[in-house]
């Protein structure tokens, strides 16, 4: 059950992070779970672990981690269509 509950935070943390910067995860659902999880990992490296936690997710930093991994993959994938 705990495994439902990581991948329903991590979705849910990286459709926030999508909302907040105003564009959409590549990928849908699947999209917005995966960038949750990878910007969970980056908030913790970047920010450490502190905050509240739910589901083994620190909530602020995985979603300043997500903040980043978005805006990086919607600035990547717009200089790929301007290339084009």
């Amino acid at each position: 059950m705990s495994f439902i509950w990581f991948l329903i935070i991590g979705g849910v943390l990286g459709w926030l992070a999508g909302v907040i910067l105003g564009r959409d995860v590549p990928g849908g659902v699947i999209g917005n779970i995966v960038a949750g999880i990878i910007g969970s990992w980056i908030g913790s490296a970047l920010l450490g672990n502190w905050g509240w936690q739910v589901s083994d997710f620190y909530v602020f930093p995985a979603l300043v981690g997500a903040l980043i991994l978005i805006f990086i993959v919607s600035f990547i994938m717009r200089s790929f269509r301007k290339a084009t």
